[in-house]
Formats: structure tokens, sequence, C-alpha cells
């Protein structure tokens, strides 16, 4: 969604490089460019004048001007007014002391509100807690049914004591809800609304009669992030009307420029606790508005991408494919296990997305097609269990048979077996040089016995847990440098981008 900004902002900030002082001129001439991406991506005036404003007193001010690299002090400042614009810390749930903790849901028709419902309910089942669903929108033609699907995706129970479909009256639901989730010890109740069309009257107060029956601990306000500057009216209109403590952003994943999302938290004043970005039930996660900003400047997300990372790998079995690829004992049952972690963690795009620089190789990250890794999935499961394991028996025949059961050409067949072994040939030398987690990091001397501790040929990289033990040798092969980096990335610790934290990210075991 925020390609368009991201590049826009990328290029007018990398113009800064290289500048050892910068004149009144240059950060004029760089507000105006930011100011004018800011308006092509629908984001309100109010916020683009207070953004600009911000930007051009701090950057004109002792901070830039008496900065060894002024370059990327106004790097460092735009990220952070990004930062401030977005909500400043991450808002995290009001749990109450008593449960259960009632979460309202309210919002647009079409909003995605009812998906929304189940992908909040699934990632608090994740959290530990027992939630339940509830059916209060009796208005929509089976909106009951739906979020009962939906529910039953999740993994989680939904209070449904009405049709729907214009019988029943929501306040009753609702009110009825709290007691039954005390009564099955449910510590989470999530109650999905009824929509609105546009700035109901009748339906505001429908809303507002559900807050006062349940006195909800959250009332979540659930925008489309693609419906523009209608967001913020909207949004206005609800904080007025019914009165909201959050905000959930869906359809991050959409094609819009999305103003939306930079503009509500800044209008209303109420945070952004959560983005859904795909249809996918997992596809939902907490709003962290450093990493979103982080994002926004081509910077990646890289704590998103190490924590999707810890949910998908297995501990246990990263560590055992670990000191495979320090041995040379690496396996094709063992690549396909990993690859198919890490397509748990969502397509292979995204995920790269999230690395820094990444918007400098875009065409060659649209070439990444989710097919081609299923054809390669295809190839390994046509073998036998012995050629999964032993790929060096793999010959003529034996690929020629593969190519048929798995229906794909025999050059397919040769093409991922070379690039199996190349890349494990690779990953040992690289264990071997630099060490691995579980692999241990000394060399061993001429006469054959292993060093001393920390003498090996380089430093130890930190066990990472959930890290990357496999390679990708069915993945088409990338392309050589991606162009320049974005401006805060010169390679060094002290040019990471502004407002990552390095003491965040988790290794070892706990």
């Amino acid at each position: 969604m925020f390609d368009t900004l991201s590049d826009r902002l990328t290029s007018v900030l990398s113009n800064l490089r290289g500048k050892g002082r910068l004149s009144e001129a240059d950060i004029d001439a760089t507000c105006r460019e930011i100011r004018i991406a800011l308006l092509e991506a629908d984001v309100a005036l109010p916020v683009v004048r207070s953004f600009i404003g911000q930007v051009k007193q701090r950057a004109k001010g002792a901070e830039v001007s008496q900065a060894l690299n002024p370059a990327q002090q106004v790097v460092k400042i735009v990220n952070e007014e990004l930062i401030g614009i977005l909500g400043g810390e991450t808002r995290r749930l009001n749990l109450a002391k008593n449960p259960p903790t009632v979460i309202m849901l309210a919002g647009l028709q079409g909003s995605g509100k009812t998906t929304l419902a189940g992908k909040l309910a699934r990632w608090l089942a994740g959290q530990g807690h027992t939630p339940m669903l509830v059916a209060a929108d009796l208005q929509r033609p089976n909106a009951v049914t739906q979020l009962q699907v939906v529910g039953e995706r999740a993994g989680v129970p939904v209070f449904a004591p009405e049709p729907g479909n214009g019988v029943g009256d929501p306040v009753d639901v609702a009110r009825r809800s709290i007691d039954e989730a005390r009564r099955a010890q449910h510590d989470v109740v999530v109650i999905d609304t009824a929509g609105r069309l546009g700035i109901d009257e009748e339906m505001m107060r429908q809303a507002a009669d559900i807050r006062d029956a349940v006195q909800p601990n959250e009332t979540l306000f659930v925008v489309d992030a693609m419906i523009g500057q209608d967001a913020v009216t909207t949004a206005e209109a609800f904080r007025d009307g019914v009165g909201f403590t959050g905000v959930a952003l869906t359809k991050l994943d959409g094609d819009a420029r999305g103003g939306a999302a930079l503009s509500v938290r800044q209008v209303t004043g109420q945070p952004i606790l959560f983005a859904s970005n795909g249809e996918k039930l997992e596809d939902f996660d907490v709003f962290h508005p450093d990493r979103m900003a982080s994002r926004i400047l081509g910077m990646g997300d890289l704590l998103t991408l190490i924590e999707q990372a810890e949910q998908a790998f297995d501990a246990k079995q990263a560590e055992e494919a670990a000191a495979k690829i320090g041995s040379g004992e690496l396996t094709l049952e063992d690549f396909l296990e990993q690859m198919l972690a890490v397509r748990r963690m969502g397509p292979i795009g995204n995920l790269l997305g999230m690395l820094p620089g990444a918007g400098q190789m875009k065409d060659a990250l649209a070439q990444l097609d989710e097919k081609h890794l299923d054809r390669v999935q295809a190839i390994i499961r046509g073998m036998t269990p012995q050629e999964r394991a032993d790929p060096k028996i793999i010959k003529g025949s034996r690929r020629a048979r593969i190519a048929r059961g798995s229906g794909v050409s025999v050059s397919e067949v040769n093409d991922l077996v070379d690039r199996f072994f190349e890349a494990r040939k690779m990953m040992q030398q690289m264990a071997g040089r630099f060490g691995m987690p579980g692999v241990g990091g000394g060399r061993r001397s001429k006469k054959g016995k292993k060093g001393k501790k920390g003498k090996g040929r380089g430093p130890t990289p930190p066990k990472v847990r959930g890290g990357f033990p496999g390679g990708m040798p069915g993945l088409p092969p990338m392309p050589q440098g991606g162009g320049e980096l974005p401006p805060g990335f010169g390679g060094g610790l002290n040019d990471l981008p502004p407002g990552f934290d390095p003491s965040k990210l988790k290794f070892g075991k706990k």
C-alpha cells in the first residue's frame, strides 16, 4: 500500500546523500518534495502541514547544522516525525482486572469488520486468552452465519442466540454475552456490531446503546485503509457519535495510496492498535508505529520478520539443520521442511520486502512466483525417502522418473539438484569460516586438533531463534547488488535506521 509513498520519500532523501553541509535551500526543497509526496498519498492536509512544519523546524536547528552527517540526521528527523504521526509507541490492549475483557468493534459496512473479529480472536487465542465472538450484527443478511464460519476457522466459539437477518435485539444479545462469557469462563469477549452506511444516525444510536449496555474496555473503530479521505471524515463522526479507544486498519495489502493510515491517528487522537494485511486469518498483527515508519522509508522491518520466523520455525529442528549445514549432511528432506516453514510466514515477496533496501530490488521481487516454489515442492515430494536423504544417488533414470511424477521437465529436476549441491557446499564453507549456531566457531590446527575457543576465522554470529538455517536453492537467482541502499544504511552499526533498537532482538534460548 505504501509503495508509491515509500519510493517518493526514499528518492527525495537519497538526494541529500554525499552533502557535507545542508543549506536552508536544500532543506526547503526537500520539505517541498516530501509535502508533495504526502499529499499525493492522500494524507490529510492538516496532518501534512503539521508534519512539514516540525521537520523544517528541526532540520534548520542545531541538531542538523552541528551533526557530523547532516543528511542522515534529516533522515532521522523524518523517521521520528513519521513515527509521531503514526502514534509514537506501540499501544497494547487494555485488559480488565476482572474478566471478561470486552472489545466492541464498530465501523462502516464493507470495512472487513467481521473478518477482523475472527483475526483478532485467533490472535488473542495465540496470546494465551480464551476469547468468545458475539454476533451482534443482526441487520446485514447472513452476518451471523458469516461470523460463525469465521469463528469455526479461527477455532473460537461464537455466541449467536439470534438468527439475524433483521430479527432480534443486538443490545440484548451483547448484554447476555457477558453472562455467557462468565459462565463458560471466557476471559475476552469480541462483539461484532452492525456496519453503518455512511453516517447513519439510527445505527450510531444502536452502537451507543450497545456501548452503554456492556461498558467495553476497548471500542475499536475498524477502518478500510483504501477509502482515502473518507476514512478521516467517518472516524471523526464515530468519535463524536459513539467514541472509540483505538483503530484497527484493514486491507493494508491493497494498492491504494494509504494516506488514511497516516491521517486517522493524528486527526482523531486515538492510536492504531492493529493492522490487517491480507485475507487469511493469520494476516493480522499489532501495529508498531516505528516499524511502519521504517518500512515507509525503505529501511525494512527486521523485527517483524524475526518475530514471524520465531513463530514459523521449530527451534529444535532449526538447530539440527544448522548442525547439518556445518557437517555437510543437509538433505533435501531438511530443505523441504525449511521451505515449508518459510512459506508459513507468508508470501516470499512480502518477506523479502521487509529487508532493508528491498525497494531497490522491486523488479526482482516481482519475479518471485509462488508457483515456482510449488514446483520445487512437487519435485522433492516426487523423490523417494532414500533419494531425499542422499541426493547423490539421483542419476539420469531417477531424474526422469521424478520429472514425470511431479509434472515438470528433467531440466528443472537437474537445476534443483545442482543448485542444492552448490548451496550446501557454500553453506558448509560459511559455517567453517564464521561458525554456525550449534556447530562451534573454532577451527582446526594443522595437526588436526581443534583450536582454542573463539580463535576461529571470524566472529561467531549470535544464535537467532527461528533463523533460516537452510538455503533456498529452489528460488530463481537474485541479481547481484541491489542499487544503493536507502539513506541511513552505510553498513556499520552506527548506520542502522533511526529508531531501530537492536536490544529488542531475541537471541538464544530463553
